[in-house]
């Protein structure tokens, strides 16, 4: 019977990631908490906002970004928890 190695073949546990391209850097698109379709499509169902993984954004335009939706929630541009009625 031949025994397993025992060594892990580094390329199969690799994981190759694909970089997404900063939608604000490619398009030179500017930030503005008074923009609320711009700013709905970084916030979840629930409220939240979406983290820089998913989204694809740079950090500085996440940072940006997180403090123009708290902005925005502040003068109730934008909704702090979306309230559904059953």
């Amino acid at each position: 019977m031949a025994k397993a190695s025992s060594r892990v073949n580094k390329k199969k546990k690799e994981k190759r990631t694909t970089n997404k391209p900063c939608r604000f850097c490619a398009d030179k698109l500017s930030i503005n908490y008074k923009d609320e379709a711009l700013l709905r499509r970084f916030i979840t169902d629930r409220g939240k906002i979406t983290p820089r993984r998913i989204t694809g954004t740079c950090a500085r335009h996440q940072r940006a970004l997180a403090h123009a939706i708290k902005r925005a929630r502040s003068i109730a541009i934008l909704p702090f928890v979306k309230i559904y009625y059953r």
